[in-house]
């Protein structure tokens, strides 16, 4: 998933920015979710120390409170992976985001062609996001973008015959097969139940007596079969 991160407080800006990007992410498929503020409030800042991937930050340079440059060297002392895009009406404060080094993508005047330069920006992100490791899904018309990291386990729903993708924010089933969907990962996946793959990586305890598995984010499963704990 895409994570989209929004922070102007101009209402009627703001509202711009909103739609064109709710256009934009429409139009290409990819599942994602926007968080909108107005100020860089608190809210803002606990966001930044949330671990989400994939995220796009799509920053005023000027609010009430901080600077969008002051609030980008916070974002680069932990997350030097995310993408910043900076968001302003006022052109001469170009060189001075430039001065900085905050590894950002772009600089967009909200006067000057913003709808085709904020499409543009949003299509190199993505480019750049695709780099990176993920999993990207093709399923009923929906790209899901899903950063491997993200995932806790992959399973099957014999229910519903549908494949289901855990990971800390969300539960997605698609109609890939188990054995595809794991043919598309790395070995840091491993077997723990002939319906089961869980990211080693993400794992923290393991039960062997009760068949109990948790994992970093403390959420527990008990996908655990007698053929493969040996293993975990």
């Amino acid at each position: 998933m895409i994570n989209i991160i929004i922070c102007d407080d101009n209402k009627k800006d703001r509202e711009n920015v909103i739609k064109k990007v709710e256009i934009f992410m429409t139009n290409r498929k990819i599942e994602y979710k926007k968080y909108v503020f107005e100020d860089y409030d608190k809210k803002f800042i606990n966001l930044i120390d949330t671990k989400i991937s994939s995220k796009i930050y799509l920053l005023d340079i000027e609010t009430p409170s901080a600077s969008g440059i002051d609030i980008a060297r916070r974002i680069r002392k932990k997350d030097v992976d995310s993408i910043i895009i900076f968001l302003t009406g006022h052109e001469e404060l170009g060189n001075i985001v430039l001065k900085n080094d905050l590894m950002f993508l772009s600089f967009i005047n909200k006067f000057d062609d913003f709808g085709s330069r904020l499409n543009n920006s949003l299509n190199k992100a993505l480019d750049l996001l695709k780099t990176r490791k993920i999993l990207r899904l093709n399923d009923r018309n929906i790209t899901y973008t899903i950063d491997i990291s993200d995932i806790l386990y992959i399973t099957k729903d014999s229910y519903e015959r549908r494949t289901i993708i855990k990971t800390d924010y969300n539960e997605i089933k698609v109609n890939h097969s188990l054995n595809e969907i794991i043919g598309m990962l790395d070995n840091r996946f491993i077997q723990t139940h002939r319906a089961c793959y869980i990211n080693n990586d993400r794992l923290r305890k393991v039960d062997k007596t009760n068949k109990i598995i948790t994992f970093d984010n403390g959420e527990t499963i008990d996908l655990l079969s007698d053929k493969y704990k040996k293993d975990v």
